[in-house]
């Protein structure tokens, strides 16, 4: 605590924080003791004001209290996050416990018929772990499990639901989940279910009318609780990162307005949806009110909600008019019960907000009763011409045109497997060598396609026939170039579901990596599209009177890329893109575990408008081809991705084999061994979840994965349960069912080699969960290991698989000592609400890539630019503005504009 009041407070001014001061000084000893102690009773105090207890037990006081001033409740369990189905389980436990408690707490209370006394709130959040739109159907069917006997035990109880609403992207999911569980036959007459409906949605109108539409069919009334909404920042902040239209209104206004429309509709069908009104703004409050009178629908056909400890005013208003009252009642931990209150907090204090304007800003009640809602603002007038990159925004899964659309494009893909597609050179088909054959790691047995592979002449010739065509190409006006890629990004977004499936399927990618991935090459595009438009201009240097320095750009020549297979489409498009735009021509050699995927990006560039010879497709087994590329004469730059051994190698070769053009560059990628901090005070829903996608997302198969957590002691245990609880649970299964977090690694060889580490875990530390995984296919399950020695290979080598190994660190400097050892500098992680310690991290951990409290995959182009140092990589950092320039010479051209003693004003 008084670490905190310290790193949060001390660069305010002075005069802001002397109260603090006198009272923390020292912040140590006895004052730092009586300090921390005053300071966490004001906080119980403050959440005791707004959650009744720790446990129902606690809350009996508070809960007759307001039975004492003639108002209903409704009970709420604080937690929004189960990370394991253990701790699902145990939400679902408390939901029944707590029916229990109020069945009997109430029983002796008269219950209006409308409105049983006995009333539960439900979060959905809280019932399944791997609650994603991704997994919707599953979601849906795993939530009504956990449901069905909480609707039970309270139908049995003559009490009621409601389920509560929370993040847009769980909206449909919530709805599908409540309409379908009450169609099932014992609930199909029960009237006593509801389900809260957001104005701040911009759908929300069209979902009363699918419930009234449903409500009506089903023959039975059900409660909507409408709502403004909690969560409007975080939709709107989550909207822009992910480049997606806000689901939410721009201004609360907006939301206003949307809420007496749709009291309105609720109040015109009240004989279908029982109306719960649910805010403590005044103007609101009226005008369902008069909404009710126009309607005809009597008080006792409806009620008013607030939350506890909030408005009391407003509310003994309400019950003085004589209209029913409830109050939404949340018991749990008062600690994580804290982002409930602050976004209650932030929700009702609103500078926008009734309460407010009246009472901080003195506006006349009777003006802003009658003042409607402001209307929205208007829209701003569109750019005209090229408009700034900006990320390709990732498919949202929780449309269900999306997933319908997804799923239609993994069964055309389906149709298509096994075709034949051959190596382009100087735009002839060729490929004299046996092909290669890629198949799909879930399915081994199945062939996704067959790739005819160069022979060593073929790859001399495509040199030849690169070195032809670069010249043309090179001269071309760089706004050309940058033309045919802005081109490419458009075949490629006209192809997106279509070129995810072939990764679905050649990769073993899940739904979310595989649309990231072409995501990532459309960006690839249109970034260094852009990036060449900044180039082209040549830049004047020094402001020098009869003198002209000129700065530019000439193509380096011909280069090969060597390209992986676990981005197979992103990395490929970034390495080919970039020397492409700059006007170089290039040769590209796809790994032979993913050519087909390589072929489609060939064919993408083609339709786009790249010359022949320009771009050869030159696939071909193993090393050989690769190695012989790079000791060509030929050839005067090499971009590679792969392993830190292949990478060592191609930079020695090139440096022994000098290019028609000089010494060869080498632009190298070379994985990492990337760690992720945990600090003492971490939110552990964050690090836990944000750990388990860095480490098995994709398998573990990213350069960028997270392959070792160092955990500091003091919540070191805390950590380590909730981790191996929610490993040990991850779905593991064939890609193209949405339903499975994980699916194969690449081939036999990477499942033979993660074995071979996992028995050294066994034999070095102590295996904390070893998954399972399905027998038929490239399958290995998550394994986390800990109490390794400090020499293991687990901790020094890249493993390239789902393996985590665990360290427990005593204190932040160890903790970084730990992340520090190791050849590599890629991607780190940091999860802490301690300022100090993210800049003492961010100072020293030694990466290229440093993520503070998310996950350390991931990486966008233009806004993560992607790469590090060490033994991690050679060159700069895709995605970034230096890329670029690693494949074009720069040259300075001075000329003496003088001319016998004058100098022209108009030269330069």
């Amino acid at each position: 605590v008084m670490a905190h009041i310290d790193e949060y407070f001390r660069d305010l001014p002075a005069e802001a924080t002397l109260p603090l001061r006198a009272l923390f000084a020292g912040g140590k000893g006895v004052s730092g003791a009586l300090a921390a102690r005053l300071l966490t009773r004001n906080i119980v105090a403050i959440a005791r004001t707004f959650i009744a207890g720790e446990s129902p037990e606690e809350a009996r006081k508070p809960l007759q209290a307001l039975i004492g001033e003639g108002r209903s409740v409704t009970f709420d369990i604080l937690g929004e996050t189960a990370l394991s189905e253990k701790e699902a389980q145990g939400y679902a436990g408390q939901y029944l416990a707590l029916t229990d408690f109020l069945a009997a707490e109430l029983k002796a209370l008269p219950r209006r018929q409308r409105f049983p006394g006995i009333n539960l709130s439900v979060k959905i959040s809280s019932l399944y772990s791997r609650l994603d739109p991704m997994n919707y159907d599953d979601s849906v069917l795993q939530v009504k499990e956990r449901l069905r006997p909480i609707f039970r035990r309270v139908k049995e109880v003559g009490g009621f639901v409601n389920l509560d609403m929370e993040m847009a992207s769980q909206k449909n999911i919530t709805l599908d989940v409540f309409t379908s569980l009450l169609d099932e036959e014992e609930f199909r007459s029960w009237p006593h279910a509801g389900i809260a409906i957001q104005a701040y949605l911009r759908e929300t109108e069209a979902d009363l009318g699918r419930l009234l539409a449903w409500a009506r069919q089903r023959g039975t009334s059900v409660t909507v609780r409408l709502v403004k909404g909690a969560y409007w920042e975080y939709e709107s902040v989550t909207a822009s990162q992910k480049g997606w239209p806000s689901p939410v209104f721009a201004t609360k206004g907006e939301t206003d307005r949307n809420f007496e429309r749709c009291a309105a509709f609720l109040f015109a069908n009240a004989d279908r949806l029982v109306p719960a009104i649910a805010t403590h703004n005044v103007r609101s409050l009226a005008a369902a009110m008069v909404a009710a009178e126009r309607a005809d629908v009597a008080a006792e056909n409806y009620e008013f909600q607030m939350l506890y400890g909030m408005a009391e005013p407003v509310k003994h208003a309400v019950q003085r008019l004589g209209f029913p009252l409830r109050d939404y009642v949340p018991v749990g931990p008062l600690i994580p019960g804290m982002a409930y209150l602050v976004r209650r907090l932030l929700e009702n204090t609103s500078n926008e907000g009734f309460l407010r304007r009246t009472f901080v800003e003195r506006a006349e009640k009777v003006s802003l009763l009658a003042e409607p809602p402001l209307p929205p603002p208007a829209a701003e007038p569109k750019q005209e011409g090229l408009a700034p990159f900006a990320n390709e925004p990732a498919l949202d899964l929780s449309r269900p045109e999306v997933r319908e659309e997804c799923r239609a494009a993994i069964e055309t893909v389906r149709g298509k497997l096994d075709g034949r597609y051959p190596a382009l050179i100087a735009g002839r088909e060729g490929g004299r060598e046996a092909a290669v054959v890629s198949v799909n790691p879930a399915r081994p047995s199945e062939v996704v396609g067959s790739v005819a592979a160069v022979s060593r002449e073929e790859a001399a010739e495509a040199v030849a026939a690169a070195r032809r065509a670069q010249a043309a190409w090179g001269g071309r006006e760089p706004a050309e170039r940058a033309a045919v890629l802005f081109r490419a990004a458009d075949i490629a977004r006209s192809r997106r579901r279509e070129l995810m499936a072939w990764q679905v399927f050649e990769t073993g990618k899940n739904w979310l990596e595989a649309d990231a991935d072409v995501a990532e090459a459309i960006d690839y595009f249109d970034y260094y599209g852009h990036e060449m438009l900044r180039l082209a201009a040549p830049q004047r240097l020094g402001d020098i009177p009869g003198e002209l320095n000129l700065y530019h750009y000439r193509p380096r020549g011909v280069g090969v890329v060597i390209a992986p297979w676990n981005f197979p489409l992103a990395i490929s498009a970034g390495m080919v893109a970039a020397p492409l735009v700059a006007g170089n021509a290039v040769l590209y050699k796809p790994s032979s575990l993913s050519p087909v995927n390589g072929w489609h990006l060939c064919d993408i560039l083609r339709e786009a408008g790249v010359p022949d010879g320009v771009v050869n497709f030159i696939p071909g087994r193993g090393g050989e081809l690769g190695t012989y590329l790079v000791g060509h004469e030929g050839i005067d730059f090499v971009a590679f991705t792969g392993s830190r051994e292949v990478g060592l190698a191609i930079a020695a070769r090139a440096a022994a084999t000098p290019g028609l053009g000089g010494v060869k560059k080498v632009v190298a990628e070379m994985g990492g061994k990337n760690a992720i901090i945990v600090d003492a005070d971490a939110d552990l829903d964050q690090a836990v979840s944000g750990v388990i996608r860095s480490a098995f997302g994709y398998q573990g198969q990213k350069c960028s994965a997270c392959s070792r957590v160092i955990v500091l002691a003091p919540c070191y245990e805390r950590f380590m349960a909730r981790l191996a609880e929610a490993v040990a649970e991850l779905q593991i299964g064939p890609p193209d069912d949405p339903t499975f977090f994980m699916g194969p690694l690449i081939d036999a060889a990477a499942l033979e080699k993660v074995r071979r580490y996992v028995e050294a875990g066994r034999r070095d530390g102590r295996i904390v969960v070893a998954g399972n995984a399905p027998a038929v296919g490239f399958y290995h399950g998550p394994v986390v290991v800990a109490d390794l020695a400090p020499d293991s290979p687990l901790l020094r080598e890249e493993v390239f698989g789902p393996v985590l190994a665990v360290v427990r660190a005593e204190d932040l400097g160890t903790a970084l000592e730990s992340a520090n050892a190791t050849d590599y500098a890629l991607t780190g992680g940091l999860y802490s609400r301690s300022p100090r310690a993210i800049a003492r991290v961010s100072n020293e951990l030694a990466v290229g890539n440093l993520y503070i409290n998310r996950p350390i995959t991931g990486a966008l182009v233009g806004r993560q630019p992607f790469g590090g140092f060490r033994y991690s990589g050679v060159g700069s950092k895709a995605g970034g503005p230096d890329y670029l320039q690693q494949f074009l010479l720069p040259r300075v051209v001075t000329e003496n504009t003088m001319r016998r003693g004058f100098t022209p004003e108009t030269v330069g």
